[in-house]
């Protein structure tokens, strides 16, 4: 399983994430504390928005820990959403392409999960996207497989939507041809504007998600677990919600993906 952390706020220096906390990212990348995996070092990867509308990007296949550019990159570059990931391969070869964070235009979406069966089900999702997004696929991965799939099902209009749709037709593909209906699914994507994040299984057994206020005026950031020994300044995100951390603060909502539907958004987060 993969670790990843993502900020959306009043711009921030990528290290104060990636390299700066006592459990930052890249301690995580070779001490993991809350994954089935300790070592994450089959890649990293960084996408973060500034002036233009589309992120910039920054992915190796280096161990995170061993690599100096990132650890200089983090240090200057500056921005108020930004996401970065670090690897544990579990489909798809060690390869730059196979990398997250995934972007497409505007969008970036980075992921930590699996799809069962995937080997089976990887063609006929990938017949369900038009020329322009199957041209887009350049790794072999079903996360990014996953993020064009909710690109095609409408992501730009109804981003959480989108990705429900997308996970619903996996688990009918794997049910129609007799294969294991596995999603786990901890995810997340932006537009640059609003950072979203949802965590689900089809097993209730999704990989960890936690949120927590950072910097000042309103900041947040989600993480695949904490920064530091702090718990009272960070809170579990339950499986089967889906978070938007926006202009006016994280709103919380249940997701599933049995009606293809999300329930109304609740405030359990302030600003």
């Amino acid at each position: 399983m993969c670790r990843w952390a993502a900020y959306r706020g009043e711009p921030l220096y990528l290290e104060e994430l990636v390299t700066s906390p006592k459990h930052s990212l890249i301690e995580q990348s070779h001490c993991a504390v809350r994954a089935k995996t300790a070592t994450n070092g089959d890649g990293f990867g960084i996408a973060w928005y500034g002036d233009r509308p589309e992120p910039g990007r920054y992915r190796d296949i280096l161990p995170a820990w061993s690599d100096c550019n990132l650890k200089s990159i983090a240090r200057q570059i500056r921005s108020p959403l930004f996401l970065a990931h670090v690897r544990a391969a579990t489909g798809g070869g060690t390869r730059r392409d196979n990398c997250h964070p995934f972007v497409f235009g505007r969008w970036s979406f980075m992921h930590n999960g699996q799809i069962g069966d995937f080997e089976h089900l990887r063609r006929p999702m990938e017949t369900m996207l038009d020329n322009e997004l199957y041209s887009a696929r350049s790794g072999t991965t079903d996360s990014e497989l996953l993020f064009l799939l909710a690109l095609q099902f409408g992501l730009d209009r109804d981003p959480l939507g989108a990705v429900a749709e997308a996970l619903a037709f996996v688990e009918r593909l794997a049910e129609r041809l007799g294969r294991l209906a596995l999603v786990r699914f901890t995810a997340a994507f932006s537009d640059g504007r609003d950072l979203y994040a949802i965590r689900y299984a089809t097993d209730w057994k999704a990989p960890t998600l936690y949120a927590g206020p950072m910097g000042s005026n309103g900041g947040y950031c989600l993480v695949s677990e904490p920064l530091n020994d702090d718990d009272s300044a960070w809170v579990e995100v339950p499986d089967g919600s889906a978070i938007i951390v926006g202009e006016n603060g994280v709103d919380v909502r249940l997701f599933g993906t049995a009606d293809v539907a999300m329930a109304p958004a609740s405030r359990l987060f302030s600003g």
